[in-house]
């Protein structure tokens, strides 16, 4: 297990916690796309850190858009697994091949 597969399972148990409680559960209750709205934040949060060249901030927002991501998933019953078997199929596969072969789907 890693911690993101920790972090997942605590999100999955903080689906059915009182959203009083949890700000997970709080996020989750608002639905997916509430979930989705605040995962952007984040990643936008994330992409000015990373303009701006401070490594401790972008981190700590990297954090922050990992966890919003899962929650965002664990709205719409995503699994990080499911996410991490698309990202096997696509290894070593050529970033451009991959592009193009959706591309023409």
């Amino acid at each position: 297990m890693s911690i993101l597969h920790d972090l997942e399972a605590t999100i999955q148990a903080r689906k059915t916690a009182d959203p009083k409680s949890s700000w997970t559960a709080k996020l989750l209750a608002k639905g997916p796309e509430k979930c989705a709205e605040k995962f952007g934040e984040e990643a936008i949060e994330a992409i000015i850190e990373a303009v701006k060249g401070d490594r401790e901030k972008l981190a700590s927002e990297g954090a922050d858009a990992l966890y919003h991501f899962l929650v965002m998933l664990a709205a719409r019953d995503v699994t990080l697994d499911d996410v991490l078997a698309e990202l096997s199929k696509r290894q070593n596969v050529s970033g451009l091949d991959e592009k193009a072969a959706r591309a023409k789907s």
